[in-house]
């Protein structure tokens, strides 16, 4: 059986870590991995600015001015489009969610249409405008054919208190920031096997967060998880990083990999606790209306 290579020296060798802070990468641990929805598709429209700018340096003054502000326009259209399409993704994953406030995508597929106007005119010498407008509208249908459009309607919103719906959100976004101010310290500790355990803490702290939006009544329940807690773990992260870059401590990495499995741990079982309880609040409207049918004399089959 063909085994893997490895010694005292390689890269994420578990040789001299303490045994609690070794742990096997199981196919489970992948749970809740995500992939950046920025596809090649995207990163490819960044291309064009840079040739337009490019191929504008040799033509006269007014051929460069518009060559860039051409280049300008469409950079800004690639990277509204990157942020469209994470915001499309992050509505998607969530089973209630408003709709994105600003439609990114549907601006990127204008500014892209706009930009290869202006790009036809810094390449023609007639001031003629038919051929730049019928270029930029193929541009920007075909932008629209290619990405499509943002998400216009909320989804889940049916019967959710808006003002709590706004105290989740605030909540939320706290909370995601500790997570990834978290992450961005982890990365200085330059080791590996840490940073994929903060991403598994990360993903179970998100199964959280996804049941309290889907449930804002579980915010209070789960407002000390979501902040002191995320907190602690975020100041635990930055000592840990400072102390693990300068003195590569084991004692330190494996005091901060109990520290998270036992946060892991604990954000698991609220997150059962919330889902029992929403259960239970079910079971007792169904017993409630139950009750009220037989006192009309409709009785369940």
């Amino acid at each position: 059986m063909a085994q893997r290579y490895g010694g005292k020296y390689s890269p994420d060798s578990p040789e001299g870590d303490a045994p609690e802070a070794v742990e096997r990468i199981r196919p489970s641990h992948y749970k809740g991995a995500r992939v950046d929805p920025v596809g090649a598709r995207s990163n490819v429209l960044f291309a064009p600015p840079i040739v337009l700018a490019a191929t504008s340096l040799g033509g006269g003054a007014a051929q460069l001015a518009t060559g860039l502000a051409g280049a300008g326009v469409l950079l800004l259209g690639a990277w509204l489009l990157r942020e469209g399409l994470r915001a499309e993704a992050a509505f998607a994953e969530r089973r209630v969610a408003r709709r994105p406030a600003i439609p990114r995508k549907i601006f990127a597929a204008g500014l892209a249409g706009l930009g290869v106007a202006i790009a036809v005119v810094s390449k023609t010498d007639s001031m003629q405008f038919a051929a730049p407008l019928l270029y930029g509208l193929s541009a920007a249908a075909l932008h629209l054919a290619a990405f499509g459009i943002d998400p216009l309607r909320s989804k889940g919103m049916e019967g959710v208190d808006t003002f709590q719906q706004d105290r989740v959100a605030r909540a939320v976004q706290e909370a995601e920031t500790y997570l990834t101010e978290m992450e961005d310290a982890v990365r200085r500790a330059g080791d590996r096997q840490v940073e994929a355990r903060v991403e598994r803490f990360h993903a179970k702290v998100s199964e959280l967060i996804r049941t309290v939006e889907e449930d804002p009544r579980d915010l209070t329940a789960a407002r000390r998880y979501l902040g002191v807690y995320l907190m602690g773990a975020r100041d635990a992260a930055v000592k840990f990083a400072d102390i693990y870059s300068r003195t590569q401590d084991r004692g330190a990495k494996s005091d901060f990999m109990m520290l998270l499995t036992d946060l892991e741990e604990s954000f698991g079982q609220k997150t059962e606790k919330l889902l029992l309880d929403n259960n239970a609040d079910l079971s007792v409207e169904i017993e409630v209306l139950r009750d009220r049918l037989q006192r009309e004399g409709v009785r369940p089959s």
